[in-house]
């Protein structure tokens, strides 16, 4: 780091999320103190009913940590973000961590390049470090990447991701009404609308540790809701239409068709008072990018 470059808490605030899985949170708490350069670090509660806050407490007091009386899923992270006042975000979940020198190289690549809004970090799994498969895909973008620090892409995986923060909340940060699931997909929709861009940078490493404690069928049923209000909230009419026939189709053939719709119905009134097409350019990224993988 040159001698005229801010200490990294100046920098950059990580946001970490968590909800009733005190082991997870604890480790990842205990990996980003590990790093050698100490970022700042907020852990935004979810609602837990465990020990997570008591813990948390006594072993990080240095911590700040934020607790929410309610589970109100991936927009725990606008909470952390606007407490903060560093220029730079980078979030976690509560099984993820970030990787000796990445927080830096991130805050140095966002300096570096003004066009870019976020960072997209290569993700490596358990024990073993497998690339996420999302990873893969990202790295294989054909999105056009002229000036960048690794492929553009229209999209990101938000527990692995380095924003800058006031255009992350001027952009709505992430809607609760998704809760969790694709969330990233409207928020990279409305950033590119208003004319920012966004990298894949492998040289930034992120480590995962899945959970085990995750509900399967559930993820599934809000993916797919959130879809469908995803497509209809920002697509045009005919696309819109097509990713609906094309999620529905898949919900039946997982056996969640009858619930997802009526998920998808519930919601609808919400999703035509908010619906903002967004511009021709940026649904041909869109476009492009499912195309092509990501």
């Amino acid at each position: 780091m040159d001698a005229s470059t801010p200490p990294l808490a100046e920098r950059l605030s990580v946001i970490v999320i968590t909800h009733n899985r005190v082991n997870k949170v604890l480790r990842t708490l205990g990996q980003l103190h590990g790093l050698p350069q100490l970022p700042a670090i907020v852990v935004v509660d979810n609602g837990s009913t465990d020990s997570t806050t008591q813990r948390i407490r006594h072993d990080f007091p240095q911590v700040v940590l934020i607790r929410l009386p309610v589970n109100i899923g991936a927009a725990a992270r606008n909470v952390g973000a606007r407490k903060v006042c560093t220029p730079f975000v980078a979030f976690c979940d509560d099984d993820t961590w970030w990787a000796t020198s990445a927080l830096e190289h991130g805050c140095d690549l966002l300096d570096a390049h003004p066009q870019l809004v976020a960072l997209s970090a290569r993700v490596l799994v358990g024990p073993q470090e497998r690339e996420d498969p999302t990873c893969t895909l990202m790295a294989r973008s054909a999105l056009p990447s002229a000036h960048l620090p690794g492929p553009a892409v229209m999209g990101f995986l938000a527990g692995a991701s380095i924003f800058r923060r006031q255009a992350f909340l001027d952009a709505g940060g992430f809607n609760p009404r998704l809760f969790i699931g694709g969330e990233g997909t409207l928020l990279t929709l409305d950033l590119a609308s208003r004319g920012w861009q966004l990298a894949y940078t492998p040289q930034l490493v992120v480590h995962h540790h899945p959970s085990t404690m995750r509900d399967s069928l559930r993820r599934r049923q809000l993916l797919a809701r959130n879809a469908i209000w995803i497509a209809w909230l920002r697509r045009p009419f005919a696309s819109a239409c097509r990713e609906t026939v094309g999620l529905l189709a898949e919900a039946h053939e997982q056996g969640h068709l009858l619930t997802t719709l009526w998920a998808v119905a519930r919601g609808m009134p919400w999703v035509w008072q908010n619906r903002q097409v967004i511009p021709n350019h940026v649904e041909t990224l869109y476009r492009w990018r499912n195309r092509t993988g990501y």
